[in-house]
């Protein structure tokens, strides 16, 4: 038991999810413009070990632990996102005009199995109000922005594909040259449009041609469904190939509740709760996708960001194993605490030393056959 799990998660938890995660990211901001603050949690939080820094799409990191998408989602607490032991932080999702999000309320707590069952529907503050924050921070670590299709509401009509195209190509002129990697959402499980346009094929390479005209300068990577059929990745494979920003791919929540999800409460817990569940039981589901991606992809051309799950240094070493060569947590922030990320770095450098890797490279994928 640390300070964040004896004291500050039980006084956390009393609150609505929603505010308890408005109040945490406010706290951030706040925190982060207080003089010696930031230095202070950086001396608290972060660990240095030599072998756990990798260079990935073009980019040095420290370490190959982030921070998720859907913790600040508009980029309000870059400032302290420096400090907190991350290797990189990625913000959003944000979208070409700001979104309300969905109805309330739209995020639940599930801690027996360490998970929460979110349906934010994408609440940011736009495209053009983020991009004003990013040209005004300079960070330390690298900093990735996911964008979106924007939520219009749930009584909007369908977009058709050209407006879905120019949703995104908006928001990637405004903010890419303030980031230093963009991923796409190409799946979010709680809002209408974009994940129903990219199921089809043919679309994804629509969108890549599209924004091809408009020079991107950073790194891609592609946040899709989690579906571990062949059929889906190779069509994955095959539409990202043409497109040498591409860089690599992320796997999304499961629309839903899906009988792949392996949770210790009971349906009474959460079969009424609206939204996509995050922590835990996505793990089995999330590795599986990772694997069989690793399996087909180049991995000299794509590079895989392994989320889903994580909570230790051995769940985020099975996904590096797996053919992820950075991790990304969210939910073990809601539990854990910041702590966390100490532990795992400390943890991952451990677990290299023991089976006698010198970096955290030739761990990638060390886990599976390919051929």
């Amino acid at each position: 038991m640390n300070l964040y799990t004896g004291l500050l998660r039980p006084l956390l938890f009393r609150l609505d999810p929603e505010t308890a995660h408005h109040l945490s990211v406010e706290a951030c901001r706040l925190a982060g413009r207080v003089p010696l603050v930031p230095r202070a949690a950086e001396a608290l939080l972060s660990a240095s070990a030599p072998e756990l820094r990798c260079r990935v799409a073009g980019l040095q990191f420290d370490n190959p632990i982030g921070l998720a998408a859907g913790w600040d989602k508009s980029g309000r607490a870059l400032r302290m996102l420096d400090h907190l032991g991350f290797g990189f932080a990625e913000i959003g999702s944000i979208s070409a005009r700001p979104s309300a999000g969905n109805p309330k309320p739209r995020l639940f707590r599930l801690p027996e199995d360490q998970a929460i069952v979110v349906n934010y529907g994408l609440p940011n503050d736009g495209a053009e109000v983020v991009a004003r924050r990013l040209a005004g921070h300079r960070s330390r670590v690298p900093v990735g922005v996911n964008i979106v299709k924007t939520n219009d509401g749930i009584d909007a009509a369908r977009c058709d594909g050209e407006s879905v195209r120019a949703d995104y190509q908006k928001s990637v002129a405004l903010v890419q040259r303030h980031a230093d990697y963009l991923t796409l959402n190409l799946s979010c499980p709680n809002a209408t449009g974009g994940k129903d346009h990219f199921a089809e094929p043919g679309n994804i390479a629509r969108l890549l041609r599209r924004l091809e005209s408009s020079e991107i300068v950073r790194p891609v990577f592609l946040k899709v469904a989690p579906d571990p059929n062949p059929r889906t990745l190779e069509r994955l494979l095959e539409e990202s190939l043409p497109f040498p920003f591409v860089r690599g791919f992320l796997f999304n929540l499961p629309a839903g509740k899906p009988d792949t999800l392996r949770f210790s409460s009971t349906r009474s817990d959460w079969g009424g709760m609206p939204g996509a569940v995050a922590g835990r039981p996505v793990e089995p589901l999330i590795n599986q996708c990772i694997g069989e991606l690793y399996r087909r992809m180049p991995a000299d051309r794509f590079t895989i960001i392994g989320v889903g799950g994580i909570f230790s240094a051995e769940q985020a070493y099975e996904k590096i194993r797996l053919g992820a060569s950075l991790v990304q947590i969210y939910s073990a922030m809601i539990f854990l605490g910041p702590g966390v990320v100490k532990r795992i770095h400390h943890g991952l450098a451990s677990l290299l030393r023991r089976d006698g890797f010198e970096n955290i490279h030739q761990a990638v994928g060390s886990g599976i056959t390919v051929g």
